[in-house]
């Protein structure tokens, strides 16, 4: 069963379950979720290895992020890929999981958003792939709403997010063991 907005902004107000939400969201929030919003923006470089029990993710440059006192904005031409967080935080229940999706406005400008699952116990920051697989250049505004998340219950309780994204960061500085 997906949540609804009534119970998730009780449980914004009670657990802090989204943190940093817009007003908008906080005061009328649309569909069955929150719309999230773009905070930074990642370029990626260097090499990346993924194997069975050990794994290394590319570097990160922070090439643009939010901030309240100025207006900001990043080109995404065609063919860019940028990692990106959003401004807000969640703080994952053992009962509860989230899907993201990306909002329409942004594959109708040629841009994709590789987004994944917010599993129980998860707490920190979002991240995801933004690719421009359009023809044309894209000018997003930092904080300009991408994502929207939905909340679902979770029968009989989930298992606890236990892995080395926990906190919301943007990539590993070194080879990891996977737990």
């Amino acid at each position: 069963m997906i949540l609804g907005p009534t119970i998730l902004l009780q449980l914004v107000k009670e657990k802090k379950l989204v943190e940093n939400l817009s007003e908008r969201e906080l005061t009328n929030p649309e569909g069955a979720g929150f719309d999230l919003r773009l905070g930074e923006v990642y370029k990626i470089a260097g090499d990346a290895f993924l194997g069975e029990t050990e794994r290394k993710t590319a570097d990160v440059e922070l090439v643009c992020d939010y901030s309240e006192s100025e207006k900001k904005s990043i080109v995404i031409n065609p063919g860019d890929f940028y990692l990106i967080k959003t401004i807000e935080t969640v703080n994952m229940p053992q009962e509860l999981t989230a899907s993201i999706t990306p909002r329409s406005t942004t594959y109708r400008s040629g841009l994709f958003i590789r987004t994944g699952n917010v599993p129980p116990g998860y707490s920190g920051g979002l991240n995801f792939g933004l690719k421009n697989e359009g023809t044309v250049p894209v000018t997003i505004e930092m904080g300009a709403r991408i994502v929207h998340i939905q909340f679902s219950e979770v029968e009989g309780g989930g298992n606890m997010y236990r892995g080395q994204w926990q906190g919301g960061r943007v990539t590993a500085t070194k080879k990891e063991v996977q737990v």
